[in-house]
């Protein structure tokens, strides 16, 4: 489903991404870990060709994005659907106008059918009438679950998720968590995930990769990085203050 060959990306002469290659296979749940700075987020960029690289090639379902003109890339993203850390919805806008955004903006869709979308959307994350709401009136974990339904509205075959437990309590992550498994289940496309929570990547993951110094150290299932005899990973997986990852070393 998705290939990067060789990607380099450095930004005011610094590398952020050196030499990257990995595969990504269709319909499987890959969960990428590591520190502030490693990278992670800018492969996202990449694969959603919000960021082209200086060198390399990023594939997605046999077209090589990297050489797509802006229109051409456009229709590419159609396929893809992603949750933000925030869940960044419109404050202006109702919940029914937030999920059902890019069918009004992307399609002739009537709007009572975008409607039934949107409801079936909502319902498919644990939420029932509340299309008429605003973000505002919204908790923390309602909002990521407003989010969650927005990137699945357009029936994506990629769906990216950027820190979906960040800024919500623990059983509201589990939550989330369970959701992300019922939906990777149920509508049986390509989940990715960047997460810093373990407990997260080891209940939602099919393949854990870890970054570390701008490229790939680590990929694995959870159990295999779990016991992990990388240095590194096992000190990052575990949370642990001794090692060799040191404070103020962000890689």
């Amino acid at each position: 489903m998705i290939e990067l060959k060789n990607v380099n990306k450095s930004y005011n002469g610094i590398a952020i991404l050196k030499d990257l290659s990995m595969e990504i296979k269709e319909g499987e749940s890959l969960v990428i870990i590591g520190r502030s700075g490693c990278g992670k987020s800018v492969l996202l960029k990449h694969i959603i060709g919000l960021l082209r690289p200086d060198s390399g090639s990023v594939i997605i379902d046999g077209t090589d994005i990297t050489k797509c003109s802006s229109q051409e890339l456009s229709e590419v993203r159609k396929d893809f659907g992603m949750l933000f850390q925030g869940a960044a919805l419109f404050d202006s806008l109702t919940v029914l106008e937030n999920v059902g955004f890019q069918l009004m903006e992307h399609t002739d869709m009537d709007f009572r059918d975008i409607e039934k979308r949107v409801e079936e959307c909502l319902a498919l994350v644990g939420l029932k009438g509340i299309e008429r709401l605003k973000p505002a009136e919204l908790s923390g974990g309602m909002r990521k679950r407003v989010g969650l339904a927005r990137a699945i509205c357009m029936n994506p075959k990629i769906v990216l998720f950027d820190e979906p437990t960040t800024g919500i309590d623990p059983i509201m992550g589990d939550i989330i968590n369970n959701l992300i498994r019922h939906l990777h289940h149920e509508l049986k496309v390509t989940f990715i995930t960047v997460t810093h929570d373990m407990k997260s990547a080891y209940k939602i993951a099919d393949r854990i990769c870890m970054f570390y110094d701008k490229k790939l150290i680590s990929v694995g299932t959870p159990a295999e990085t779990m016991d992990s005899s990388n240095e590194i990973v096992r000190q990052f997986v575990r949370g642990e203050a001794d090692g060799p990852l040191t404070i103020g070393q962000e890689k």
